[in-house]
């Protein structure tokens, strides 16, 4: 073997291992990401629920009052 082909097998070698610890790093972030988005929509969902209840509970008050006119009369 010369001492070229040992020095690219090294340097492939060197580079498929940074290439895997890359690879599992940005496997970890997804994870840690996919767990951060699962604790948000716990936390804000049953919010966003009830002022999406409360908003149609308003919007339905509204829908039962009178029309009215277009101008007030003073």
């Amino acid at each position: 073997m010369t001492a070229w082909l040992l020095i690219w097998i090294i340097a492939s070698a060197v580079s498929v291992a940074v290439l895997c610890v890359f690879l599992a790093s940005m496997g970890a972030q997804a994870l840690q990401l996919t767990r951060a988005a699962r604790r948000f929509q716990e936390e804000v969902g049953s919010l966003a629920a009830e002022i999406s209840r409360g908003s149609r509970r308003a919007s339905e008050r509204v829908s039962s009052f009178p029309a009215r006119g277009k101008g007030r009369s003073a």
